[in-house]
């Protein structure tokens, strides 16, 4: 059970890049299979299936476009949580190694 706590060292930051990594890779392997499937005319002109393609497309990209307009947003949120996180964490560690408890030597 040790073993495995120690190599879990940064866990909630590496698990949240691999998610956002993930789903970024996942919503561009989507847009260019509907790009593929549309640009190689795979799909009947005006059927329902070239319909849904033309949809999927048009929603994911302005999602995107959503989503970007709000990553200012979401990083600077993030570099927020993070600096309390390291602030937190340099108080703790300060307050185990003795340092600003106003003790004198």
């Amino acid at each position: 059970m040790r073993a495995i706590q120690k190599s879990k060292k940064g866990g909630i930051v590496n698990d949240v890049v691999q998610g956002t990594g993930g789903l970024v890779i996942g919503v561009i392997i989507v847009l260019v299979i509907t790009s593929t499937l549309l640009g190689a005319n795979l799909l009947t002109a005006g059927g329902v299936a070239n319909a849904t393609a033309s949809e999927m497309q048009l929603n994911f990209t302005v999602g995107i476009d959503n989503i970007s307009a709000k990553i200012p947003t979401i990083l600077l949120i993030a570099a927020v949580v993070l600096l309390f996180g390291v602030l937190v964490l340099l108080v703790a560690k300060s307050r185990d190694m003795g340092i600003g408890g106003g003790q004198s030597l």
